[in-house]
């Protein structure tokens, strides 16, 4: 589906097992940034991403290495570890789905069911890194209900 360009975003759904109340919404949305290279190139193709924009302001053209990937990667998992120093401390045993939204034209396996978005209503949300890989940029964020909130 990625290779594809199939997938808008990936959602991870944290729930309390007992309420059935969503807690956290990890959310990552994903865009083609290359569609000639999922196109040429598929699973196997070299990255070679032309950036649009950067941090550094580098200009168009520029080639990203596979260790540049692998940086960017590892900082979004380190971003993703540190959030337990703002995250409430979740007070129920929970369990996660995982939410794909993809065009409609999407192959879909057969036990796959649709669901709603699993939104927290007034949730603080947090915008984490974004990293680009040879074909895709993947914007991330995490909502979460606070603690105060909780019924406890």
């Amino acid at each position: 589906w990625l290779m594809l360009g199939n997938i808008q975003r990936l959602v991870v759904v944290v729930q309390g097992v007992d309420s059935m109340e969503t807690l956290e919404r990890w959310q990552f949305n994903v865009t083609v940034e290359d569609p000639k290279m999922e196109l040429e190139g598929g699973e196997n193709a070299q990255p070679n991403i032309s950036k649009s924009s950067t941090t550094n302001g580098s200009a168009k053209g520029y080639k990203k290495s596979l260790k540049e990937i692998h940086n960017e990667i590892q900082a979004i998992i380190r971003q993703i570890t540190a959030s337990v120093t703002f995250l409430p401390l979740l007070q129920e045993p929970c369990t996660f789905d995982l939410l794909v939204y993809t065009d409609k034209a999407a192959e879909l396996p057969k036990k796959w069911a649709d669901s709603d978005p699993c939104y927290i209503l007034n949730s603080s949300e947090v915008k984490l890194r974004s990293f680009t890989t040879s074909v895709h940029k993947v914007d991330s964020m995490v909502a979460y209900k606070e603690a105060d909130e909780w019924e406890l």
